[in-house]
């Protein structure tokens, strides 16, 4: 059985691989809806390492634990102890964690404790654009780009992620810090960007494995109340997975990011096919 499945997950793979060549770039399709792209994939503030250690990186990242960990070095990226980076995990994990960053080159020694090689770094924001991007790429065989700025139109600031997935423009606005440090001014720019793009999908992550439903999802419903003058309720997916009328999309980090992107786009496929 398990040979059979390997069979059917590589003619999956083939079969996406070969509807993405026959279906527009995703450059072409902004372009369609006149979005030239301005500047994508930026790195003055991305934080991996060398080529060689690239993969071994990316595969750690895939732990919710290191990510909050990463985000505690960037945060006091100067000088910081191992001591001092045990508020999520326990000395024995942060001390495996920092042995890495050291084989990784990303961090080294520095008097009684240690700093990041490459300083500043202002956030954790930009890696996780990279990540998240590289694991929508991996899991789904998906275009990808990460940063993008457009000019001349309405909506400012950066488009976090864009994706295209078969035929599909997927928009993902990525938020590493945690819900109490999100407000509602990012939520209406969210909801601009999708005015502004009108992606067939759009979806809100937040790095986190808190809920959901205490803070981000009433900024939704209060932001979607002012602007339309009537209540508009967030519906729950699974766990603290949403979606506002099939087309936006609240989710967190429990569970796996690529699991929880593939949940939606599940949802959406199942709501295209029915029968009335």
């Amino acid at each position: 059985m398990s040979d059979e499945i390997k069979i059917l997950k590589a003619e999956v793979k083939r079969l996406k691989t070969e509807l993405s060549c026959l279906t527009p770039s995703l450059d072409l399709m902004l372009r369609r809806k006149g979005f030239n792209i301005y500047k994508k994939n930026p790195s003055g503030d991305l934080l991996i390492p060398d080529k060689k250690y690239r993969g071994e990186f990316y595969e750690k990242l895939k732990k919710y634990s290191f990510r909050i960990f990463l985000r505690d070095v960037i945060k006091y990226q100067d000088f910081f102890t191992l001591e001092g980076m045990t508020k999520y995990t326990t000395e024995e994990v942060s001390g495996e964690y920092l042995d890495f960053l050291l084989k990784m080159k990303i961090s080294e020694q520095t008097g009684e404790g240690y700093r990041l090689k490459k300083l500043p770094v202002k956030s954790f924001g930009e890696t996780l654009e990279w990540f998240t991007a590289r694991l929508i790429r991996d899991g789904l065989q998906a275009e990808t780009a990460w940063g993008v700025k457009f000019r001349g139109h309405q909506a400012g600031g950066d488009y976090d992620l864009l994706a295209k997935v078969d035929s599909s423009l997927l928009y993902m606005e990525i938020k590493s810090s945690p819900p109490k440090q999100i407000y509602d001014r990012e939520v209406s720019s969210f909801l601009n960007r999708i005015d502004d793009l009108v992606p067939d999908i759009a979806v809100f992550f937040v790095d986190t494995e808190l809920r959901m439903k205490d803070k981000i999802v009433p900024m939704f419903e209060d932001e979607l109340k002012k602007r339309y003058g009537r209540p508009i309720t967030a519906e729950r997916l699974v766990k603290e997975l949403f979606h506002i009328r099939e087309k936006i999309f609240i989710i967190n980090a429990k569970g796996g990011i690529t699991a929880n992107i593939r949940t939606v786009l599940t949802f959406i496929h199942h709501k295209e096919f029915t029968i009335t």
